[in-house]
């Protein structure tokens, strides 16, 4: 592999890591935003709670207001029946006076209600302001603990960037320019050959182009024209004869929590790789193209364990190795690392050259 290769291969892991370290950046703002909206619903109820206690005192304070005038007026009464003239008038007045205070009577009423009241207010009060604090500090933690992990994204992406300039600063400028101009359209500027196959489009190179790269020369794509490279150490192992094989492959267990299955034919979508885990009493399931590794669709997750869960998914399919965590597939993103695939695909080809010594049918081989 020559020097500008292998600086290029640096500057694309480089160019992934700054585009993922700025995506992740770009989303503390609605992270926070989510977290702060955690109380909004402690925040109302805050506010339902002060509100009705104002409520109660501009109450309280009406009704007093009322039998302070209640009171005036008795005494008014009182008065204009010292000098009533007839009984007719002096029973009218003793009438007002006796409605007024059976209105005073009324207003303290309602304000001992009130106040008992008071008291169920000022503990609602109480306690939404103490599950709003304990509300508070925790989300502060969880903001704190945010910003944290954007300031080593933020320290990270620094560092990618000095590498990817340091990368940059090696290759021959026109070839940047190449490697750029495809990146922007395709998302990645050079790709992998391994089994003759360009892995960036999936195209099969001629024999003559193959083994140009394979030399060092420096090949473009004819489909994507992403700059070609091969890297020996993780190319596909040359078959050995079906009735000799160089080694016996280890069986994977049935009891296995992770699953890997290879199916000629799925639904409309070819020849896959299908990923099985079993925790918690679920089973989850992605699916992968066994050409590219790209995944296809989203997890699916069905109770119990998969053999149950999907039944109709793993009949006529070949049971592989593999055993990677969930951990690490949910890393992988969306496309199986070029180790992982070589390792099912070599896998693969084992199972198939134990059928075939055995008799045994076997699905159509991936396409190479």
């Amino acid at each position: 592999m020559s020097p500008e290769i292998e600086q290029l291969i640096t500057l694309q892991h480089a160019d992934s890591e700054i585009r993922r370290l700025n995506a992740e950046i770009a989303e503390l703002p609605k992270r926070v935003a989510v977290i702060e909206q955690k109380l909004a619903g402690t925040k109302a109820a805050l506010e339902k709670a002060k509100n009705a206690v104002k409520g109660d005192e501009a109450a309280r304070r009406k009704h007093e207001t009322a039998i302070t005038d209640l009171r005036t007026k008795i005494s008014k009464y009182r008065d204009q029946s010292l000098d009533v003239k007839t009984n007719d008038q002096y029973k009218a007045l003793m009438h007002e006076i006796q409605f007024a205070e059976q209105e005073i009577s009324t207003n303290e009423d309602k304000i001992l209600e009130l106040m008992v009241n008071a008291e169920v207010r000022e503990k609602e009060v109480k306690a939404a302001e103490v599950e709003l604090k304990a509300e508070t500090a925790e989300i502060e933690k969880e903001k704190a603990h945010e910003r944290e992990e954007t300031a080593k994204d933020e320290k990270e992406l620094s560092e990618w960037r000095a590498k990817r300039e340091a990368a940059r600063s090696a290759v021959d400028p026109d070839l940047i320019r190449h490697y750029e101009r495809v990146l922007k359209f395709r998302g990645s500027g050079l790709a992998e050959v391994r089994d003759q196959k360009c892995m960036g489009c999936s195209v099969m190179l001629r024999p003559q182009t193959f083994n140009d790269v394979k030399t060092g020369k420096l090949i473009f794509c004819d489909s994507c024209q992403r700059i070609l490279y091969y890297d020996p150490s993780k190319d596909t192992p040359s078959e050995q004869p079906m009735d000799k094989p160089n080694r016996k492959r280890p069986r994977p267990k049935l009891d296995a929590s992770h699953a890997w299955y290879y199916r000629a034919e799925y639904n409309n979508d070819g020849e896959v790789f299908l990923s099985f885990s079993n925790s918690d009493a679920m089973a989850v399931r992605r699916v992968y193209d066994a050409a590219t590794g790209r995944r296809l669709g989203d997890l699916l997750a069905r109770e119990g364990a998969y053999r149950q869960a999907f039944p109709e998914e793993i009949t006529d399919a070949i049971r592989l190795n593999g055993n990677w965590t969930d951990d690490e597939q949910d890393a992988w993103e969306d496309e199986l690392p070029s180790s992982v695939l070589d390792a099912l695909q070599r896998d693969l080809d084992l199972a198939r050259a134990e059928r075939a010594a055995h008799h045994e049918p076997s699905p159509t081989s991936v396409a190479s």
